[in-house]
């Protein structure tokens, strides 16, 4: 582990409204903040890989719900911006914020980069997992946001399904290490919030994002401080999954969850 010589934090995303909006709020913390971003992995990769997982029907299914939901963002334009005002933030790029381009996250051009910046530490949004070779060559901590509460929410739309499943109270966001696993690293802060009625699959991501910047960047400054102490949550561990467009349609109007 290198030693801690600088406060720079480097962000790795695959770009979108999210996390600009958390990418602009550390900024505020960190002007020393740099952010690699990867080409984002086309539907069509998305669809063959998923198919591969769970068969073409179900893939095809989860596939609709993203384009539902992506649909549903226009909708919900009102209340993402209601979100981003009431917490004070923006969403907007900030062409002071530098910001290296790689086609992935694992290809030798962002170790390249990591290399070159010598970051105290990574923080990771809305991307693709790092493969064991690329966290091995990493020098530094990597904290990743996850949007949900591990370990009973790993994997994706963690809010959603805690709501469905009755758990309202574990709707929430972790801020964990990064390690070989789904968001089993250890935890560094959790938060839990209530969502507004108004909040539907559209917009949880968002919500969760502007309410949790400030257990990002106490996460952040431990890592440059050296002060890191992660723990293992209690529960069981089940990654998540997007729903098919039938199961997000039937727990929409049977129990009014979007």
């Amino acid at each position: 582990m290198q030693e801690r010589t600088s406060s720079r934090i480097v962000v790795m995303t695959a770009g979108g409204t999210n996390p600009q909006v958390m990418i602009n709020a550390l900024a505020r913390h960190f002007p020393d903040l740099h952010v690699i971003e990867e080409q984002p992995e086309t539907k069509g990769a998305l669809l063959r890989r998923r198919a591969r997982r769970f068969g073409w029907a179900t893939a095809i299914g989860q596939l609709l719900t993203m384009v539902a939901s992506r649909l549903g963002k226009n909708v919900a334009a009102r209340r993402s911006a209601e979100i981003i005002r009431d917490y004070g933030l923006s969403a907007e790029p900030n062409p002071a914020i530098p910001v290296t381009c790689v086609p992935s996250l694992n290809d030798p051009a962002c170790l390249a980069m990591v290399t070159k910046l010598q970051p105290a530490a990574i923080f990771t949004i809305s991307c693709r997992i790092l493969s064991p070779q690329t966290l091995a060559a990493i020098p530094c901590p990597v904290v990743n946001f996850h949007a949900g509460i591990n370990p009973m929410y790993r994997g994706q739309m963690g809010g959603y399904w805690s709501l469905v499943e009755g758990d309202e109270k574990n709707f929430g966001t972790t801020v964990h290490l990064v390690d070989k696993g789904i968001d089993t690293g250890g935890t560094l802060y959790e938060k839990r919030l209530t969502p507004s009625r108004a909040d539907s699959l559209a917009t949880y991501p968002l919500l969760m994002t502007a309410a949790c910047v400030d257990i990002s960047v106490r996460a952040l400054q431990d890592a440059i401080g050296g002060t890191l102490k992660p723990y293992r949550p209690q529960g069981p561990s089940v990654v998540r999954f997007p729903p098919t467009i039938w199961t997000w349609v039937y727990h929409g109007f049977t129990k009014g969850i979007w």
